[in-house]
């Protein structure tokens, strides 16, 4: 496909929000329906983090269709490791003036607790690969990083033909070791590239490496399709969640993240918004979409502030957290708080909006994007 693909642009920040709404739990534990709308929320919001891998592969293939995939990914690699080291640069400051905070309040050994947080911060494995050390949310930057590193070791060695199977091979074991653990325990961490990441990302470079153009005529068929696989999604997490344990849609129970039915309802929604690039031309989402990754590695500091503050004003008497309009205030503050963050340090010179995430003084050593 030539040309901007509006609806995929559009669709950058409307899956941002859904991953704002994964991780303020919304509406959960308010009356007697706020746990079952937020299982639909949070069920919907399963395909934002697919989507995001799917496109990062699409726009690799047709990127490196004419060119050098190593060279190419070398830019890329650069971008991502940035965004991740301004992420980081926010998240880091203020989990561990939380975590120093409260151990002051309750007399405990600051400097032990601050020591302890700054080595776990910086462990190797968890840090570089799994980018969970400092914030569990900013995972997705490492995984796609190696995604797409997997990915381009496949097409430099000419062997893009065994993206697929390998790649849903260690995805299938993903699964089993997160949301099928009744069949077997695979005993290894599946939120990563390997198994998570690389599938999507190699499903979006295929698509668009072998030309595949889905056609508008076909656009209700492929809408048709995403809502009967998210249809589907819903009802397997609602198996796995609660119909298998006996337990009620009410409480508070473990519902798998990610299951088959995830990978049909991302997958076939991507292929509805290619069918339909134009889709969401004559709004402002497509330009909003540059600033999606901003909110992204933004929030987990905004989101921990507004939690923080929650609880200070519960040891206050204002119990706030289990009230409605707590709900109705946490997720859209934590979204455009995190946006205003971002075009802060955009304002600032702190980082360059579309390029490199980095001090205007650092990034003329690390070249462009």
């Amino acid at each position: 496909m030539t040309g901007r693909i509006y609806s995929i642009d559009a669709m950058r920040m409307v899956a941002m929000a859904f991953v704002v709404t994964i991780h303020t739990d919304l509406f959960r534990g308010v009356g007697a329906y706020g746990t079952p709308i937020n299982f639909v929320i949070d069920s919907t919001a399963r395909f934002a983090v697919p989507f995001f891998f799917l496109a990062a592969g699409y726009f690799f293939a047709h990127k490196t269709a004419d060119g050098d995939p190593v060279a190419y990914f070398k830019t890329r690699a650069v971008r991502i490791g940035s965004i991740y080291a301004f992420g980081l640069a926010l998240a880091a400051p203020v989990f561990l003036a939380g975590a120093v905070v409260r151990e002051a309040a309750t007399g405990g050994a600051v400097a032990s607790v601050a020591v302890e947080r700054l080595v776990a911060f910086a462990s190797p494995l968890e840090l570089l690969y799994y980018g969970n050390s400092v914030s569990v949310i900013l995972w997705f930057l490492p995984a796609l990083l190696f995604s797409l590193g997997l990915v381009c070791a496949f097409a430099r060695l000419d062997a893009a033909e065994y993206l697929l199977p390998v790649s849903l091979a260690l995805h299938v074991v993903g699964l089993l070791g997160s949301s099928y653990t009744m069949f077997v325990d695979v005993p290894l961490e599946v939120r990563d590239a390997l198994f998570f990441g690389f599938f999507y990302t190699s499903v979006g470079y295929v698509v668009a490496s072998r030309d595949w153009q889905p056609i508008a005529e076909r656009s209700r068929r492929y809408l048709g399709a995403t809502l009967l696989f998210g249809a589907l999604h819903l009802a397997e997490r609602y198996a796995l969640g609660y119909a298998s344990t006996g337990a009620s849609i009410t409480e508070e129970v473990y519902v798998a993240s990610y299951t088959v039915g995830t990978a049909l309802f991302a997958i076939s929604l991507f292929v509805f918004l290619l069918s339909r690039p134009n889709l969401g031309r004559s709004t402002p989402l497509p330009s909003w979409g540059t600033y999606a990754v901003g909110v992204y590695v933004a929030h987990p500091a905004v989101l921990f502030v507004l939690e923080r503050t929650a609880e200070a004003l519960e040891f206050a008497g204002y119990d706030v957290e289990g009230t409605l309009l707590w709900h109705l205030v946490l997720t859209p503050a934590t979204f455009f708080g995190a946006l205003f963050v971002y075009l802060a340090a955009h304002r600032v010179g702190a980082i360059e909006i579309g390029g490199i995430h980095l001090p205007h003084s650092l990034a003329r050593y690390v070249g462009r994007d």
